[in-house]
């Protein structure tokens, strides 16, 4: 845990330097008020970097420091690029590297292109689960944050149709626990915590389904014995709005557009992603490369604002995974 007055380092990769990543990152490190006591180290093609700082017409505050990742690239804005991809992937490892070694306190992440991963030969679905790899940890999971919502998924990237067969209640009830430490790190005790049923009307009693009764409500009921304090399945047409309402802290969703469709109607602008269960803290802004406006200085920084922000902010309170 942080001391009051020791600096925070911040560790932000770039992502694709051919998409809006840097964008977004410069903008944001040189247009917010950041605290005396934080400093920030860009990761990434340091070459391609300071020709865009150029083009922006920026200066770069003392407390930003750029970090070569010593993968050359050429910069050809708005494409997917094999050469950008692996630089990408190579700033990420740094980073973790330097969070896992103490020598950042937490990262931000912009965001990469996994068509662009796939072409260079790095296999995997994303961010989340290569930060998994690299940190060696099984159980993680995807919080989003933003509109005054918190929605942990417990399903993330996966077709519609695989979702029910997926479901478990040993992952149901691991990412209650993941969504239970992560409102701690957020200053929230004993914060109520509602979950979503699979279902419409979360079953009707087994009329519409039954994996509320099979899996979800059983493994709700073997976290409230842990001392959680979570809500039974709810209907997803009458959680969010009562959560919006104060009713939950956090909300448990069962799949990507259950959790992801409500938070980004309210708050599609200043959404963040954490990853919850990883010894190191990293959070993300709510957005991909958007090569189409890449260039174009058109991109809004403040989803990687908010990305930011919250880093800074758990970065002063216990890592309960660490």
């Amino acid at each position: 845990m942080l001391k009051l007055g020791d600096m925070k380092r911040i560790g932000i990769t770039v992502g694709d330097i051919n998409g809006i990543g840097p964008e977004v990152t410069l903008k944001a490190v040189t247009e917010g008020k950041w605290a005396r006591d934080v400093e920030f180290m860009l990761y990434g093609p340091v070459s391609a970097i300071k020709m865009l700082v150029r083009e922006m017409k920026l200066e770069l505050p003392e407390y930003v420091h750029l970090r070569d990742v010593g993968v050359e690239v050429s910069w050809n804005i708005g494409e997917i690029a094999v050469d950008a991809s692996r630089a990408a992937d190579a700033a990420i490892r740094r980073v973790v590297e330097g969070c896992l070694f103490g020598d950042l306190d937490a990262m931000v992440t912009a965001p990469i292109c996994k068509e662009g991963f796939h072409k260079a030969g790095i296999d995997v679905p994303g961010h989340t689960e290569l930060l998994a790899a690299l940190t060696g940890t099984a159980n993680f999971g995807m919080m989003l944050i933003g509109g005054g919502l918190r929605v942990t998924l417990v399903t993330r990237h996966l077709p519609i149709a695989q979702v029910a067969g997926t479901l478990t209640r040993e992952t149901v009830q691991e990412h209650i626990e993941l969504t239970g430490h992560a409102l701690k790190m957020f200053g929230i005790e004993n914060g109520k915590i509602g979950v979503c049923g699979l279902n419409p009307h979360a079953g009707d009693g087994g009329i519409l389904g039954r994996e509320e009764i099979e899996l979800i409500n059983p493994a709700i009921k073997q976290v409230r014995k842990k001392g959680y304090n979570v809500s039974d399945a709810v209907p997803a047409d009458t959680i969010f709005y009562e959560a919006l309402n104060g009713k939950y802290d956090a909300v448990v969703a069962m799949y990507h557009d259950q959790g992801l469709a409500p938070l980004k109607m309210i708050g599609f602008d200043e959404g963040v992603n954490v990853t919850l269960g990883l010894p190191i803290i990293r959070t993300s802004p709510d957005h991909g490369t958007a090569f189409g406006i890449a260039g174009k200085n058109e991109a809004s920084p403040k989803s990687m604002m908010c990305a930011i922000e919250l880093a800074i902010e758990m970065a002063s309170n216990p890592n309960p995974w660490k």
